[in-house]
């Protein structure tokens, strides 16, 4: 199903276009992508090995909360020699600000690399953000409190089947993260948002420059 209303926009995708569909043709063959996720990584491992028995998956432990971990992580990635293609951040503590922050971050980053040196090997680096929109079928709310709550709430007044038809599918959920990485319509787009497979407007806390830099300094300060 998809979300009520949906619309295909200017890329050719909507709401309901899937992470197959997007990717159609799309050799990603060769790549490298690092994919934080808090949950079900080794299930994750196993579903994509079952499916596409060549692929080459590493789970490795990463604490996002600690930089000792953090530079245990980027050390070990380091040592597998491996160029980095592709990042994708995903994060459900303090779910709001997280979001915030990774729009903030995305906008600085690609503020400083349109404003840097041109890399000697002649590769353009762009950094973008991504609302994937509300997925059904994840079980996410398990690992969560909050959540576990708002779905015994859902199921007490009997709108489970009308808020499942609102939501995404598994699929519909993965295909905008799966467009912004791999999608040649993408090429080149640097420091914009992006939901339901197409460029969308985010809210003026989302386009502040000043906190942007604020967000960058505070972070670059962190990590010393």
């Amino acid at each position: 199903m998809g979300w009520p209303f949906s619309r295909i926009g200017a890329s050719g995708f909507s709401s309901y276009s899937t992470a197959k569909e997007v990717t159609h043709g799309i050799d990603g063959s060769g790549l490298t992508a690092i994919v934080t996720d808090m949950i079900g990584a080794k299930t994750v491992k196993e579903a994509i090995l079952k499916e596409v028995p060549t692929a080459k998956v590493d789970v490795m432990e990463l604490d996002l909360s600690s930089m000792t971990s953090i530079r245990n992580f980027a050390s070990k990635f380091n040592s597998y020699g491996l160029s980095l293609n592709i990042l994708i951040y995903n994060n459900w503590c303090a779910y709001g600000q997280s979001k915030l922050a990774n729009i903030l971050h995305a906008n600085e980053l690609a503020r400083r690399l349109k404003v840097a040196p041109q890399r000697e090997d002649g590769i353009d680096i762009t950094a973008n953000s991504v609302h994937p929109g509300g997925t059904r079928s994840t079980n996410i709310h398990i690992h969560n409190r909050l959540l576990t709550g708002l779905v015994k709430i859902v199921r007490l007044f009997g709108v489970e089947k009308i808020l499942g038809l609102m939501a995404k599918n598994v699929q519909q959920g993965a295909s905008t993260t799966c467009y912004v990485a791999l999608h040649p319509q993408v090429s080149g787009i640097n420091g914009k948002h992006f939901a339901d497979n197409n460029l969308a407007e985010v809210y003026s806390h989302g386009r502040d420059v000043d906190l942007a830099k604020k967000l960058w300094d505070f972070s670059i300060n962190l990590t010393k």
